[in-house]
């Protein structure tokens, strides 16, 4: 595979008879779609707030902006596809971004309730099964370790089966879902629970094996025509903008 860094409109020059596949960030694949014939998949924005509590751990509600500015009370507040603003624990709504490039009173974004988590992983799946892992945090910092040398993997292995079989038809062949240990702050009781999903094709590796994580993002960002039926409905829209030379005065 030739790969290329995207540094401006020159570099889509050549790619027009080629098949092109992605690594990068959601808003400049957005603008290069139509002219490379990209298929972007990604999981629904309200995914996280469908599952049901025994996976989440915490109640979860998809919402906007507008209402996550009038909380009065600590919550976890994120844009659930991109990074419009940073998601973080907020101590109110007056906290949250009023203004900003992508930021408005209609943006989406994921409200949940405030848990600690022990223990992060993020897993690369395909076709419902974990097709490399990593962890990538403890208690909050980054730590990251191969997922077959951690202990935890046999607890993670059978969570994940277990989430896929109740709730894989919501999510499209190939996507990352990070899940963790949620420890009670004052029984020390844990349970797993599910962080967020992502798009592989923007999504660190950490310590996963970088073969099999290309193996994911291959079949997440690649041409249109190679889309199974099952994921045609979690196709990321195009902007219908695509990166152009800017015109000679």
């Amino acid at each position: 595979m030739d790969v290329r860094v995207l540094t401006g409109p020159h570099t889509l020059d050549g790619l027009d008879e080629r098949t092109v596949h992605w690594y990068g960030g959601p808003f400049t694949a957005r603008r290069i779609t139509d002219r490379t014939g990209l298929a972007l998949l990604e999981p629904p924005d309200d995914w996280l707030a469908r599952l049901p509590e025994e996976f989440t751990g915490r109640r979860i509600e998809a919402s906007t902006l507008s209402k996550a500015w009038e909380l009065r009370r600590p919550a976890f507040v994120k844009p659930p596809g991109d990074k419009s603003f940073p998601a973080a624990v907020y101590a109110d709504g007056t906290r949250l971004p009023r203004t900003g490039k992508r930021v408005g009173p209609d943006t989406p974004v994921l409200i949940s309730e405030v848990v600690t988590f022990a223990v992060e992983y993020r897993l690369f799946l395909l076709d419902r099964r974990i097709a490399a892992g990593s962890r990538y945090a403890v208690h909050g910092r980054l730590d990251v370790a191969p997922l077959h040398r951690d202990r935890y993997e046999r607890h993670v292995r059978r969570f994940v089966r277990r989430l896929l079989e109740t709730t894989g038809d919501l999510l499209p062949s190939a996507v990352t879902v990070d899940i963790g240990l949620v420890r009670d702050p004052e029984s020390g009781r844990g349970r797993w629970a599910v962080v967020e999903a992502n798009m592989p094709w923007f999504s660190h590796c950490y310590a996963a094996p970088p073969d099999a994580v290309l193996d994911v993002v291959l079949r997440a960002a690649g041409p249109r025509e190679r889309v199974l039926p099952s994921d045609r409905r979690f196709l990321r829209p195009a902007a219908h903008s695509p990166l152009r030379a800017p015109r000679a005065p």
